[in-house]
């Protein structure tokens, strides 16, 4: 059988090899964070500095004043969170019924689902558009939440996640009285936090950093996201080009709530493996 290289180095070189690659991972973060502490003239001085002579730590500051940030943060924290909740609930009772309940045309249902999977998003914005409109939900946080409550992605990956799980654990809980949804979310949601983590994540981030879709729904500058609050100052207020420590500046806090729901969802899918390796072992 063969072995790939990395199972071949030993411990001290695969950790070596994974704290440089870490490193070169990490290092764009490292050159926004430092490129917001200088001036203009440092960030275009060849060679390139790796610090700064005299750290303007008040780049950051004058960046949040000059426009609405806590606004654009916390217009994309309540939509991407709020989505995040929906899609749980929605992927999780839809998962389920795919694979532990029995109902006529379950292949075919099935079938749309990964049908869904596989229509590009902008192929179904016109009519998404035109059924917002219809029910008075463009330029409204409701539009925003509502047209992304379901995602054709997360009930695969949950309905992934739960073929994995033995069906007699729910007829167990079938013999016993329970219903569905405490089935659901007391038995199968534990066993598979770590996709459930993952899927969050995911959505978090996609919604969190999405342009185009609330862009094309929203007009009120109040509802702006964060892509967006950032093109509308640093372009059209035309700092773009011209305040490059105030563009890092402004880039590096606005991505603190992800790195925040990594911290996050990283401890529970770490936990969630642990766990699993734990039981196969027993």
């Amino acid at each position: 059988m063969r072995t790939s290289m990395l199972s071949r180095l030993g411990g001290p070189a695969r950790h070596a090899f994974f704290a440089v690659l870490a490193l070169v991972m990490a290092f764009p973060f490292y050159w926004m964070v430092t490129s917001a502490l200088k001036t203009n003239d440092e960030i275009w001085a060849s060679p390139p500095t790796l610090w700064p002579a005299a750290p303007l730590w008040g780049n950051f500051a004058a960046a949040w004043n000059e426009a609405p940030f806590a606004r654009y943060m916390g217009n994309s924290i309540l939509v991407a969170g709020s989505i995040v909740v929906l899609q749980i609930f929605n992927s999780g009772m839809m998962a389920y019924a795919l694979t532990h309940m029995k109902f006529r045309l379950k292949g075919v249902f099935s079938g749309v689902i990964l049908f869904g999977y596989m229509v590009p998003a902008t192929a179904v914005y016109l009519p998404s558009y035109l059924v917002l409109s219809e029910l008075n939900l463009l330029n409204t946080y409701g539009g925003l939440i509502l047209s992304n409550c379901v995602s054709v992605f997360a009930i695969f990956l949950i309905r992934q996640a739960f073929l994995q799980v033995s069906h007699e654990l729910v007829e167990a809980g079938e013999v016993d009285g329970a219903s569905h949804m405490r089935i659901l979310w007391t038995v199968l949601v534990p066993v598979t936090r770590s996709s459930f983590a993952v899927m969050a994540l995911i959505t978090f981030i996609d919604h969190y950093n999405n342009y185009f879709w609330p862009m094309l729904i929203t007009k009120d500058p109040a509802l702006q996201l964060v892509s967006a609050g950032l093109r509308s100052f640093f372009v059209e207020g035309g700092a773009y080009g011209l305040k490059w420590p105030l563009i890092m500046a402004a880039s590096a806090f606005t991505i603190a709530p992800l790195l925040l729901v990594f911290v996050l969802a990283q401890k529970t899918i770490m936990q969630s493996v642990n766990m699993t390796a734990g039981s196969s072992k027993g």
